[in-house]
């Protein structure tokens, strides 16, 4: 299956390197509750896997997908985007590839082309209404720019669901172990947020200390923890954060076997489903400019055929029932 976005580019073609906010309208009302009698994001994680009385009533729930408006002006491209996709990928070719395949509700990721300028995934979140929630993206070493954050959430109520992070380009890194991102974590923190980060694993011990620190702070792992963008052992290092609980593992942007560095990836799902276990896992992909309703199904049936291993119930859990009741979705 051919790479959607940059970002998927990059995971299934790069070199290996050198060797609890709760989201959601009623999760973030949780959140209130919680801060005040001490629950922590173990047991909104927990209370997932009794959500649905059998896998045939569970939501399928895409986690991971980006909305582009190409050459829309009303929504243009940040000065410093990495990238200009060409091709619009818009909410309303979404919501009828969602229909034609059985989707029942999806995250916009903020994509980096837009930076910090949010209009695009907002007209996203109009459109798609109670079926659609988003993330967001804010920087952390940029004066004024997490203070953005709390004017975006609330004009969106309960359909902002996390804070992204990126820490895969050398020159674009987050500043490890400042004040800044701490800043940043705890803003996303007291708004209500996830945090999602999306890294190589060589940069994983710059957001170990967060995570710890932060335990009642769900931490959304972007794409497997980008297992062939690193070697076995920096990988492991994101495994074992699976000790953490309020850490959750997303399956999505497959890394393609036929290209380097040709490593299967279904010993790695394995691996993560032993070690975060389907309560704590989610999926998402397949939606792009080209796709179609019969595409988007594809993908989601072949992250089904990556998850064989698991009971028809802890697929359906990683396909959907642990994001709907993790977002707010149900």
């Amino acid at each position: 299956m051919a790479a959607n976005t940059f970002e998927e580019q990059l995971i299934m073609t790069k070199s290996v390197p050198r060797a609890t906010a709760f989201p959601g309208d009623r999760l973030s009302r949780r959140h209130l509750i919680q801060s005040a009698i001490g629950i922590s994001a173990t047991s909104v994680l927990a209370s997932a896997a009794s959500a649905f009385p059998d896998e045939s009533s569970v939501p399928v729930v895409d986690t991971h997908l980006h909305c582009f408006g190409g050459a829309n002006s009303k929504f243009p491209y940040h000065a410093k985007a990495p990238y200009r996709p060409e091709a619009a990928a818009t909410p309303e070719h979404l919501l009828m590839c969602m229909k034609d395949a059985g989707v029942d509700y999806s995250i916009v990721v903020h994509p980096e082309p837009y930076q910090d300028d949010h209009r695009y995934l907002e007209h996203c979140l109009r459109v798609g209404g109670k079926k659609v929630k988003g993330t967001c993206l804010f920087f952390a070493d940029r004066p004024g720019s997490v203070d953005g954050m709390a004017g975006l959430v609330n004009r969106n109520p309960g359909q902002i669901i996390a804070a992204r992070v990126h820490a895969y380009a050398p020159g674009r890194l987050p500043p490890f172990g400042s004040n800044e991102i701490r800043n940043l974590w705890k803003t996303a923190t007291d708004l209500g947020l996830a945090m999602q980060i999306h890294f190589e694993p060589r940069y994983a011990s710059g957001f170990e200390p967060l995570i710890k620190e932060f335990s009642n702070t769900t931490v959304i792992i972007d794409h497997l923890g980008r297992p062939m963008q690193g070697t076995v052992k920096e990988h492991d290092v994101v495994v074992r954060w699976s000790r953490f609980p309020n850490t959750v593992m997303k399956v999505s942007a497959l890394p393609d076997q036929n290209k380097y560095p040709h490593r299967d990836v279904r010993p790695v799902i394995r691996k993560l489903t032993e070690a975060f276990g389907a309560d704590r896992m989610i999926y998402g992909g397949g939606f792009n400019a080209k796709a179609t309703g019969e595409s988007y199904r594809e993908y989601r049936n072949q992250v089904g055929r990556l998850l064989a291993h698991l009971s028809a119930a802890d697929r359906a859990k990683v396909l959907g029932g642990t994001a709907a009741r993790l977002f707010g979705f149900v």
